[in-house]
């Protein structure tokens, strides 16, 4: 009887370690090759967002940016005109931490010339 049990039981376990490989080697070719659909990893990076041109933009959508109040908004509105977005910095507008995580979100366009 014991031999019987013993049996059964190292048959169930090598059952398991034969399922668990097998989920193994499925995990890896699926991190190796991800494929379109539902649950595929994106490789191209984070999606390009709009630029928000600091010579234009509205208190709302300047606020509207992470990292930015309704006093800096303002102050920012207030400044304009920019030559570049560095001139935030520059003119002390805002304080250089919080330039350095808008950077990338912001542009200050020109006026087009006649």
């Amino acid at each position: 009887m014991k031999n019987r049990l013993a049996g059964i039981v190292l048959s169930v376990m090598a059952l398991l370690l034969a399922a668990d490989a097998s989920i193994a080697a499925d995990t890896k070719a699926q991190v190796a090759k991800p494929t379109a659909g539902a649950g595929a990893v994106d490789t191209k990076g984070p999606a390009k967002r709009e630029l928000v041109d600091i010579n234009s933009a509205t208190s709302a959508e300047l606020k509207a940016i992470p990292g930015l109040g309704g006093a800096l908004a303002a102050r920012i509105v207030a400044n304009r005109p920019y030559a570049n977005k560095t001139q935030l910095k520059s003119r002390k507008i805002i304080p250089q931490a919080v330039y350095e995580k808008i950077r990338d979100q912001v542009i200050a366009r020109q006026p087009k010339k006649r």
